[in-house]
């Protein structure tokens, strides 16, 4: 094998964040310490069915799907994507005044019982069940009546009335209202006044049959390349453009900093919290019948 080391899959979405974290990596930028890497780019629902298998060395993966794979990988301390006081959107295309209103300083605000009676019965098109999106909406709102649709096709899923209301990731989250369509909750901002916690919604794995000396050399390799990006900002964001669906270069770097944040270099004890808090809570609730244990590579 000459001077490599090894070759390792990674998985993640082919999204500007996931683009912009591994940028270092995928463009050599950084040293690769004799390792390759194969980029698989998938959505996360995807790579959510092959972490179940098993099938990839490093994965980009919803931190409600970690839960059912955590006897095969661990969690990367860094890597992560938290909304904090933001997240996975509910929108609706037909107006609905009572759910919205403007609070004395201009910031959109909801009621949430209100909110919860409009999705009572309503059918809502989710970007998948092991998604942290749909986790989240099982806590808010309880038992719902839902359509799996690929998340790039939620929008056309309510339009058509395939569904009445749609559960928004990604870039959505900020194009929905020029695409005509109402908020009716923010999951993210919801989490945090229940809380006080950012809402954990993806990580990084790394299966845990990776010899301990290798785990520690891609996890520094990851660590790096984030790293990287953060400090070479613009090229960084260049790079990641053309993973933008129907966003400009400004509202891309906008998404961009909303998940590559300091909870992106390491989750922190904040951001240990958050996770185990919303597992547990999903636990309690019944939404999740396995053991939880968040264990991460150190």
């Amino acid at each position: 094998m000459g001077a490599e080391r090894g070759v390792f899959t990674l998985g993640h979405s082919p999204d500007p964040d996931d683009a912009f974290m591994f940028y270092a990596m995928a463009e050599n930028k950084i040293d690769l310490r004799g390792y390759r890497f194969e980029h698989r780019l998938e959505d996360i629902q995807t790579l959510n069915e092959r972490a179940l298998r098993g099938e990839l060395h490093i994965s980009a993966i919803s931190i409600h799907a970690y839960a059912h794979v955590a006897d095969k990988y661990a969690l990367l301390p860094c890597g992560a994507s938290m909304g904090d006081g933001y997240g996975p959107i509910v929108i609706t295309e037909h107006p609905t005044s009572n759910i919205e209103h403007r609070t004395s300083d201009e910031r959109p605000a909801f009621h949430e019982s209100a909110a919860r009676q409009f999705l009572c019965g309503k059918k809502i098109a989710v970007p998948g069940k092991m998604t942290s999106a749909f986790l989240a909406l099982q806590l808010f709102a309880g038992e719902f009546d839902y359509v799996v649709v690929p998340f790039d096709q939620i929008f056309d899923a309510v339009k058509s009335g395939r569904a009445d209301a749609g559960l928004i990731i990604h870039e959505g989250q900020l194009t929905y209202a020029r695409s005509g369509f109402q908020k009716i909750v923010d999951l993210g901002e919801w989490w945090k006044r229940e809380t006080e916690l950012p809402l954990p919604l993806g990580g990084n794995v790394l299966r845990r049959d990776i010899p301990h000396s290798m785990q520690r050399d891609l996890l520094e390799i990851i660590r790096e390349s984030i790293e990287f990006g953060l400090a070479h900002r613009d090229e960084a964001v260049r790079h990641s453009l053309p993973y933008a669906r129907d966003m400009n270069a400004d509202l891309a770097n906008k998404f961009i900093g909303m998940y590559v944040n300091e909870f992106t270099r390491d989750y922190g004890e904040t951001g240990r919290t958050a996770i185990r808090k919303f597992l547990g809570d999903a636990r309690d609730n019944g939404y999740i019948d396995a053991p939880i244990e968040v264990e991460f590579v150190e």
